[in-house]
C-alpha cells in the first residue's frame, strides 16, 4: 500500500499535473492495492454530483470507487463543521452505505491544530492569495471547525452515528505499515569482470591510488590505508566511495573542476588515494573517525565541489549512468522567517509599511519571535497593547516556522538501487524541476544515498583564469603553484584579497594584516577562527604567533597536538586527539565525545568526565590538571571548526591568492565575469582594479567577447553585463567578427548579425552602452539610422538566402548616410551608460568637480564596508565605474576605473 500511494502521488504531479497534481481512476485502479480510500469532503466527486442533483451519478461514482478498491476498502466520508451543504451530503451517504452496503468514517478537516487558530488561518489564507482581510471577495473558510478535534469531541459530534466512529479505529488500526529506517539503501556500482564484492575493488583502485600519491608507501600509509578500508567494509560504505570516485573520475576527464575537498571526507586517505580529495590527510593531521565512526549511526557525507557552470553536466553523467528513474534532486522548503512573516501580516492587515517595517526589524537577524520578544523590551511593550500591533505579533508568532515555498535543494541528489518511487514520492517544483517529496533528513533517515553536488563559483573563476593565463603565455596548472611563495604571503598580509575566497570581507582583511601569514597553517586556522565564538580567540593567536604572548601548555603531552594553532584549540580534531592521546580514548570514542561537547549534551559530558580523568591518571597526569583540560575541550568544542572542511577551503583560498598576486590582470577579469549579474559586487571589484592599477576599458562590439577580457592595456568590459543583450545576440555578434573582421558602421553591422537573435532592442542597448563606439557616427546618429539599417540588411539577408545579390549589394553603393544631428548631451549619455551598464563609463556626472570632492572625501566606496557601525563617512558618495577621463568627439573612453555614483 505504500509503495502504491507513493507511486499515485508521483504520477499525480510527474503526469497528470494541470494546477494541481492529479490522478485519474485509471492510475487508482492499476495502484489501489493495499490502500483505503476515502469519498472526501464536500468538494470531492461524489458530494459535489449529489449538491449538484445528480443523484444517480453520485450513487455511480459510489459503486465505482467501492469496485476500485474493493469490498471494505473504500469508506463513504460524513464531516459536521457546521457547513449546512454537509447534512445534505451527509443524508444521501448514509442512504448510499445502507443500499451499496459501504461503510462510513466519521472525519473532521484538520487545516490548523487549535480552534483558536482560525483567525490566524485566515492571515495565511491572506497571505498566499495577495489579499487583504478587507477585502470582501477573498478566499475563506465558512467555518471555525477544521481543526484537530478531540476523540470525546467527535463522538459527541456523531453521537448518532457510532459506527462512523467505530469505522476510524478500524482503519487506524488496519494502516500497520512498517517503514524500514537506518538501512543502507545503496545502488549497485557496476564491478568490473574478476572482482566479486564493492570491498575488494575498492581496497585494488585504494592501493593503485597511494602508489601514485606517494613516492615511498610508509607503514603509517598502509596501517592508516588498512584501518580505513576495515572500518569502511565493517559499516558497508565501500559502494559509496566507489560511486563518488566514479563520478568525480567522469568530471576530472571532462576538464571539469573539482575542489580540493570539503568537509569532513577530506580526512579519509582512501578518499585521497581515489582522488575524491586532494589534501593529504596525514600530512594535514585529519582524523578518518572525524569523518566515518563505527560507533555512529548516521551516514557519513561525502560532499563535492564542482566548478558552478559544469555541475549539471556531473548530475546527467550519474542520472545516465544509474537511469532516470533512480537520480533526481532533493527537494527544500523555505519557511516564514520572523521578519518576513511580520511584513506578511501586517500587509494582510492594511498596517502601513513605514510602521511594519519598523516592527520587523525590531527583531534580530536569525532570531525567533518567541525569543525577540524575550529580548527586545519594545517587541514584549507591543504584545501588552490594545492596538493592532498586538494582534500583528500574536498572528505572526502562530504562523512562523510554517513552510512558504518548496523549492529544489541547492546540491543535495539522491541515488537509489532501484525505482525512486519504490522509496519516495516524487513531486515538481514550480521551476518544473523533479525532486522528491522527502527532505535531505528523511532520504537519510530511511538509508537512501544523498550525494551534494555543489556548484562553487571560485572554481570557474580559477578555470577561467587558467584558460587566459594560457591564451597570453605558458599554460599553469593550480596544482603545480608552490604552497611557500612570498608574493602570495605578502599579498595576503597587506589585506589585499578583495576577491580572494574566503578572505575578502573587511573584517578577515584586518586580521590578515595584524597575523601577516607565513604558512598555508596560517590561513587554515584563519579560516577556522573567522566565525562566531572561535573569533574571540583571534588576537590572541596573532600574539601567540609573533611572541608577544607566551605560549603555554597545561600539559607537555598538548603541546604536539597544540603547536600548530600555537597553544589555542582551534580544531575539532585537536579535540579528539587530546581524548586519545592523554586520556586513552579510541578515537571513535574520542569523536563521540567532540559531538557531545560540540552539542552542549551535559549528560554525556559528564558521564565522559569521569573516564577522561581517570584515562588521564593513568597517563601521569593529575586530577586538578585533568579536570582543567576537560574544560578547556569543553569551551572550544562548542565552536571548534573541521581542520579537514577548512583545509580544503584555505587551499583554494590560497591558490586564489597566488593567481591575483601572479596573475592580477587574469584573476580580476575572470571575477568580473563571474559577478556580471551582480552590480554591486562588480562595483567594488572595479574599484580593485582602480586601487590595482588596471585600466577597465568599456564595451566594444568590435574588441569584447561575453566576459571580460584581459588585453594589451588592461580589461575589456564584456558584451554579456550590457543589459537586454543575450548570450545568443553575443554569440552571433562574435562569430561575425570572427569570420569578417571588425565591424566599420552600423550597416554593416546590421548587415552581418542574424536579426533573429541580435534585435533591435538589443542593438539599441548596445548602443546607449557605448559598445558601438568605435562604429562611425555618434550615438545619436547611429539610433536614428537604426530602423533604415535594420531594414535595408533584412532585404540583402533575404536575397543572400535565396542566392540572389542585388546590384547595390555588389557594388557596395547603397544609401549609407548618417543623419545630421547633434550628439547627445553628457548627461544623456552617462544616463544610458548607467541604465544599460549599473556603471557609467564615458565620463562622470561629477568629474568636473572631482578634486574639491577629493579634498573632503573621507574614504573610497571600496573602504566603506569597513567601517565600523555608526561611522559616518564623508565624500562624493561615489561607486567604481568604468572611466578615463574625457572622450572623444563620440563619447569613447580609453582609460582606468575610477568611481561613479550608485
Amino acid at each position: 500500500g505504500y509503495q502504491n500511494l507513493m507511486k499515485l502521488v508521483s504520477k499525480g504531479y510527474l503526469e497528470g499535473f494541470y494546477y494541481h497534481p492529479r490522478v485519474d481512476k485509471e492510475l487508482l485502479q492499476e495502484h489501489h492495492d493495499g490502500l483505503i480510500a476515502l469519498s472526501g469532503c464536500i468538494k470531492g466527486e461524489i458530494a459535489h454530483l449529489i449538491l449538484n442533483g445528480n443523484l444517480k451519478k453520485a450513487r455511480h461514482a459510489a459503486e465505482e470507487y467501492n469496485s476500485i478498491f474493493g469490498q471494505g476498502n473504500f469508506y463513504l466520508e460524513l464531516q459536521r463543521h457546521g457547513i449546512e451543504e454537509e447534512e445534505k451530503v451527509n443524508q444521501y451517504l448514509i442512504q448510499f452505505s445502507r443500499e451499496l452496503n459501504i461503510p462510513i468514517v466519521a472525519t473532521n478537516d484538520c487545516h490548523y491544530l487549535n480552534r483558536e487558530d482560525a483567525a490566524a488561518h485566515d492571515v495565511l489564507l491572506c497571505i498566499q492569495t495577495g489579499k487583504t482581510l478587507e477585502d470582501k471577495n477573498r478566499m475563506r473558510f465558512q467555518t471555525d471547525q477544521v481543526y484537530l478535534k478531540s476523540p470525546e469531541e467527535m463522538a459527541n459530534l456523531f453521537v448518532d452515528l457510532p459506527e462512523a466512529i467505530q469505522s476510524t479505529l478500524e482503519i487506524a488500526d488496519r494502516c500497520n505499515v512498517m517503514i524500514e529506517f537506518g538501512r543502507l539503501k545503496l545502488p549497485r556500482f557496476p564491478l568490473p569482470e574478476g572482482y566479486q564484492n564493492a570491498d575488494e575493488y575498492l581496497k585494488d583502485l585504494a592501493y593503485q591510488g597511494i602508489k601514485e600519491r606517494y613516492q615511498q608507501i610508509t607503514p603509517q600509509v598502509k596501517d592508516r590505508l588498512e584501518h580505513e578500508l576495515k572500518i569502511i567494509q565493517r559499516t558497508g560504505y565501500a559502494g559509496y566511495f566507489l560511486i563518488v570516485a566514479d563520478f568525480v573520475r567522469y568530471a576530472k576527464s571532462e576538464g571539469i573542476s573539482v575542489g580540493p575537498g570539503r568537509g569532513a571526507a577530506t580526512s579519509s586517505l582512501v578518499s585521497y588515494a581515489l582522488k575524491i580529495t586532494d589534501i593529504d590527510p596525514l600530512k594535514n593531521n585529519l582524523l578518518f573517525e572525524r569523518f566515518l565512526n563505527p560507533q555512529r549511526v548516521n551516514m557519513p557525507d561525502i560532499d563535492i565541489d564542482f566548478a558552478d557552470r559544469d555541475r549539471q553536466k556531473v548530475i546527467n553523467y550519474v542520472i545516465k549512468k544509474y537511469g532516470k528513474d533512480n537520480v533526481c534532486q532533493i527537494i527544500t522548503f523555505g519557511t516564514m522567517a520572523a521578519r518576513a512573516v511580520i511584513r506578511d501580516v501586517g500587509r494582510v492587515l492594511g498596517v502601513p509599511y513605514g510602521e511594519v517595517d519598523k516592527i520587523a526589524k525590531l527583531v534580530p537577524p536569525g532570531t525567533t519571535l518567541e525569543r525577540a520578544i524575550e529580548t527586545v523590551p519594545e517587541l514584549a511593550q507591543l504584545t501588552q497593547s490594545d492596538g493592532v500591533g498586538a494582534k500583528l505579533i500574536s498572528y505572526a508568532k502562530t504562523l512562523e516556522g510554517l513552510a512558504r515555498h518548496c523549492s529544489t535543494h541547492a546540491a543535495g541528489v539522491v541515488i537509489t538501487p532501484d525505482s525512486l518511487t519504490n522509496h519516495t514520492p516524487l513531486c515538481t517544483t514550480n521551476k518544473k524541476e523533479v525532486t522528491t517529496q522527502y527532505d535531505w533528513k528523511s532520504i537519510e533517515e530511511i538509508g537512501l544515498l544523498k550525494m551534494d553536488f555543489l556548484g562553487l563559483r571560485t572554481l570557474t573563476v580559477i578555470d577561467d583564469t587558467l584558460r587566459m593565463i594560457a591564451e597570453r603565455s605558458t599554460p599553469l596548472k593550480i596544482e603545480d603553484i608552490p604552497q611557500n611563495d612570498k608574493a602570495t604571503f605578502d599579498l595576503l598580509a597587506r589585506g589585499e584579497t578583495i576577491g580572494v575566497f574566503q578572505f575578502e570581507s573587511p573584517g578577515m582583511r584586518d586580521y590578515l594584516r595584524k597575523l601577516k601569514p607565513t604558512t598555508l597553517d596560517d590561513m587554515i586556522a584563519m579560516n577556522a577562527l573567522y566565525r562566531p565564538g572561535p573569533m574571540a580567540s583571534i588576537d590572541d593567536f596573532i600574539r601567540r604567533k609573533h611572541g608577544t604572548t607566551k605560549i603555554t601548555y597545561l600539559h607537555p603531552l598538548l603541546k604536539p597536538i597544540l603547536e600548530e594553532t600555537y597553544g589555542i584549540i582551534v580544531y575539532q580534531e585537536q579535540v579528539m586527539r587530546i581524548a586519545s592521546v592523554l586520556a586513552g580514548f579510541s578515537l571513535a570514542q574520542a569523536d563521540m565525545l567532540r559531538r557531545a561537547m560540540g552539542k552542549k549534551q551535559p549528560e554525556i559530558m559528564e558521564e565522559q568526565r569521569g573516564p577522561f580523568i581517570e584515562g588521564c591518571r593513568k597517563n601521569g597526569i593529575d586530577e586538578e590538571t585533568a579536570g582543567k583540560i576537560f574544560e578547556a575541550m569543553a569551551q572550544f568544542a562548542g565552536y571548534g571548526f573541521n581542520k579537514a572542511h577548512s583545509s580544503g577551503y584555505a587551499l583554494i583560498a590560497y591558490q586564489t591568492a597566488y593567481l591575483k598576486a601572479h596573475f592580477p590582470q587574469e584573476f580580476m577579469a575572470a571575477n568580473l565575469t563571474s559577478e556580471m549579474g551582480n552590480s554591486d559586487r562588480v562595483a567594488v571589484l572595479l574599484d580593485e582594479c582602480r586601487r590595482m592599477g588596471i585600466q577597465v576599458l568599456p564595451p566594444d562590439i568590435n574588441e569584447s567577447q561575453a566576459g571580460f577580457t584581459v588585453v594589451p592595456e588592461g580589461i575589456r568590459f564584456g558584451l554579456g553585463a550590457i543589459k537586454n543583450v543575450g548570450t545568443g545576440a553575443i554569440k552571433t555578434i562574435v562569430k561575425a567578427r570572427e569570420k569578417a573582421g571588425r565591424f566599420g558602421d552600423i550597416f554593416d553591422f546590421c548587415e552581418r548579425v542574424d536579426q533573429r537573435r541580435v534585435n533591435k532592442r538589443a542593438i539599441e542597448s548596445l548602443i546607449m552602452a557605448g559598445a558601438t563606439d568605435s562604429l562611425q557616427g555618434h550615438r545619436a546618429q547611429l539610433l536614428a539610422v537604426l530602423e533604415q539599417a535594420l531594414e535595408g540588411a533584412q532585404t540583402i539577408q533575404a536575397d543572400r538566402q535565396r542566392g540572389q545579390t542585388s546590384l547595390f549589394d555588389t557594388l557596395n553603393i547603397r544609401e549609407k548616410k548618417l543623419p545630421d544631428i547633434p550628439p547627445w548631451s553628457e548627461s544623456q549619455m552617462l544616463a544610458d551608460e548607467k541604465k544599460m551598464l549599473g556603471f557609467y563609463v564615458s565620463g562622470h556626472p561629477l568629474e568636473k568637480y572631482q578634486q574639491d570632492l577629493q579634498a573632503f572625501a573621507s574614504h573610497r566606496i571600496g573602504e566603506l564596508s569597513e567601517l565600523e557601525d555608526g561611522t559616518r563617512p564623508d565624500g562624493d558618495g561615489r561607486r567604481p565605474s568604468v572611466y578615463s577621463g574625457p572622450g572623444d568627439r563620440k563619447g569613447q573612453s580609453r582609460g582606468h576605473a575610477p568611481s561613479a555614483p550608485c
